[in-house]
């Protein structure tokens, strides 16, 4: 087996789409990014603290690989789960921060826009808390 076929799984035949597997499609502009885009506002409300955010979540993913390092390495099952619940806060804390940025940008500028469209982000920010709470 190859390296690749390690990471992707059993080969299969060219332009199949994996069973059960998430499909990353091409970076093209498509009729929901042009829709969410607002002028002058860039293209999401995160956008302005990319590079922090990105920093964030390379933190967040050390914590995780730490998680998988101290499993490996039998750690004590209470200091395993301490470090879990240090993950979950982290992850949490950056889902608020997004979310309080998709208030201020995306919300913000459909209330100025009006009509459906403060009804449609208004309604995308409702569930989006929901699943954080049920998380």
């Amino acid at each position: 087996m190859t390296t690749t076929q390690a990471r992707t799984g059993p080969e299969q035949a060219p332009g199949a789409e994996p069973h059960g597997e998430h499909v990353a499609l091409p970076k093209t502009p498509d009729a929901h990014t042009a829709h969410t885009a607002h002028p002058g506002h860039g293209p999401h409300g995160y956008s302005a603290q990319k590079d922090a955010h990105l920093k964030r979540l390379r933190r967040i993913e050390g914590q995780i690989r730490g998680l998988q390092r101290m499993v490996d390495e039998d750690v004590y099952c209470i200091d395993v789960l301490t470090q879990v619940s240090a993950s979950t806060k982290a992850l949490q804390s950056f889902a608020l921060s997004l979310l309080e940025e998709h208030l201020r940008h995306c919300v913000a500028a459909a209330a100025e826009e009006g009509g459906t469209e403060l009804d449609a982000k208004v309604a995308e920010a409702t569930a989006a808390i929901g699943r954080l709470l049920r998380s």
